[in-house]
Formats: structure tokens, C-alpha cells, sequence
């Protein structure tokens, strides 16, 4: 069996990028928390809105009818079984195949933030989802998100789905923080990397990647 090795250069060099990388990083985590903070304000969802907490004056719709003859609404789902049936991509959206209480389906984006617990058993107990309203698409443009949401059964309605997500869903700061994080090592890494090595071949530490026309001259 052949054992590839990185030159000791390459790795040297790799090694120096890496730890220059600690200085844009440090630059990065020190504006992060303020960009964060103004990131979760612009995605936290009032009680009442499109993605938020639906409270008691918010209509509880139990079939298609109700879904259309309101503005807003809620739906109160028995324990998780709106997370365990069909779900899929649609649009960048991770939408997920709602049962409503008529047992109509229909596909849905949750924000799992203003789900309402009713009870302490995470499993007996109903969800009262985030206020939502109905945006007309058609989902049969997707043949590829239909084959995921409908792996078990059909939707009852493809000429629309369920926003309950609004200006909701973000993400943890940990991941926030980590996309920024990793480009600022990955760009010091690949920009300094040739300058690097550049220098090294010139001082002579390093063997040349090409050897110069003019060298031998």
C-alpha cells in the first residue's frame, strides 16, 4: 500500500496560514454579537403575527373551510404529529404535512419557536402552532418536493400551503457564528498560502513549485 505524504513545505505553510487566520477571526467574534443582536430582533415574531405565538383570539381552524375563510389562524395539533408525517424542500423551505382535525392535510412551514405546549407530557399533550395564513402556490410545480411531503400519503390541497413562519426561524448563534468563522480561516489560508511559499523559494528554504526561467542563467 503507497502512503501519500504532504510535502513539508506545503504543510509548513498551511500550518503559518492558520494561525494568521487567528487575527481576522478575532475581528470576526468581536462584531458578530452586535450583527447577531440585530439579527435575532429582526427575526423574533410578535405574539399575533404571521409566525408567532397565536393567542385565545386567534381563529382555530379545524378544516380547509376554516383555513380559507380566515385572514389568520392557528391549528391545535395532537402531541408531534405534525413533525411525523411527510415533509420536504420547497423553495428553500422545509415544509412539513399538516393534519388538520377534519383529517385534511396540508403542507405547512412551522416556526417551532411559537409552538404552544398544553400540557407537561411532550407527548400526550396537543400543540397550538404559530398564527398562520394560506399563500397560494402550486406545489405540483415541484414533482420532486411532492415525492417527499407525500411518501405516505397524498395532500388534500396543492394549490396552496401554510405559513407559519413569517419573519421566524433563525438560527442558533452558534451556527450563525460558524459560516463567518470558517471563511474568514478558509480566505487567510488560501491568500496566504502562495505569498507564503513564494517567499520561502525565494530565501531558498522551500523548493521552487516551478523553477524560474532565469535561474540557471
Amino acid at each position: 500500500m503507497r502512503y501519500t505524504h504532504l510535502r513539508y513545505d506545503i504543510l509548513l505553510c498551511l500550518l503559518i496560514g492558520l494561525m494568521l487566520s487567528y487575527i481576522p477571526v478575532r475581528i470576526i467574534e468581536a462584531i458578530l454579537p452586535g450583527v447577531y443582536e440585530s439579527y435575532v430582533e429582526k427575526h423574533t415574531v410578535a405574539e399575533g403575527d404571521i409566525g408567532g405565538i397565536a393567542g385565545e383570539n386567534i381563529s382555530r381552524a379545524r378544516r380547509i373551510k376554516d383555513l380559507l375563510d380566515h385572514d389568520t389562524f392557528t391549528v391545535v395539533s395532537p402531541g408531534t404529529e405534525y413533525k411525523n408525517k411527510g415533509a420536504g424542500y420547497y423553495k428553500n423551505h422545509y415544509m412539513q404535512m399538516l393534519t388538520l382535525p377534519s383529517g385534511e392535510t396540508v403542507a405547512a412551514i412551522i416556526n417551532e419557536e411559537s409552538v404552544q405546549r398544553t400540557e407537561d407530557d411532550f407527548f400526550s399533550e396537543d400543540s397550538i402552532l404559530p398564527v398562520g395564513c394560506i399563500v397560494y402556490e402550486d406545489l405540483t410545480q415541484n414533482q420532486t418536493f411532492l415525492n417527499q411531503i407525500e411518501y405516505n400519503e397524498n395532500l388534500s390541497r396543492t394549490d396552496f400551503y401554510i405559513d407559519m413562519m413569517g419573519n421566524g426561524g433563525k438560527v442558533s448563534q452558534q451556527d450563525y457564528y460558524d459560516w463567518p468563522v470558517f471563511l474568514a480561516r478558509a480566505i487567510t489560508i488560501v491568500l496566504s498560502f502562495p505569498i507564503l511559499h513564494m517567499l520561502g523559494s525565494r530565501i531558498g528554504i522551500f523548493p521552487y513549485f516551478f523553477e524560474p526561467k532565469n535561474k540557471n542563467k
